[in-house]
């Protein structure tokens, strides 16, 4: 990993009308529009989807920065977050996410250590410790055959 700090630069270009373009140099463009609650089409990813993606995104990425740390066995995961958009003091904004967490490991597998790896990986979530929104996690832990 390289020294503190990290920079990160996106862009973003539109027209008048039609999708804005995000964009960051050696990755591939998305497209972007508002999503049908703010009277968009709802067919394409919205800034309040990225938000949300990027939570769960970091979410699984970290828990596998930390399951390989700890040798951790485990077979899949998933992530699934709702963002709870809401108006608060006349601002508009993100209060809650709830992530649900799937995880899959071998037969064997101390359950109580595999939900610790999963809360500290929400824990220490780089993403979700930027949001001021409250983060609440469920887990689920599936011993596979």
């Amino acid at each position: 990993m390289q020294d503190y700090p990290h920079h990160y630069v996106v862009s973003a270009d539109a027209q008048a009308e039609g999708a804005v373009e995000v964009s960051s140099e050696g990755l591939e463009t998305l497209a972007s529009m508002p999503p049908a609650e703010f009277d968009g089409p709802g067919d394409r990813w919205s800034p309040e989807t990225f938000l949300v993606a990027a939570v769960a995104d970091c979410f699984i990425l970290t828990f596998r920065a930390i399951a390989r740390a700890s040798k951790f066995e485990w077979n899949s995961v998933s992530c699934k977050v709702e963002g709870l958009l809401d108006r608060v003091d006349r601002v508009t904004r993100f209060t809650d996410y709830h992530v649900r967490v799937v995880l899959h490991v071998p037969p064997g597998t101390d359950a109580h250590k595999a939900e610790r790896m999963v809360e500290k990986s929400e824990h220490v979530c780089l993403v979700t410790n930027s949001l001021n929104g409250q983060s609440h996690l469920d887990t689920t832990i599936i011993v596979d055959d």
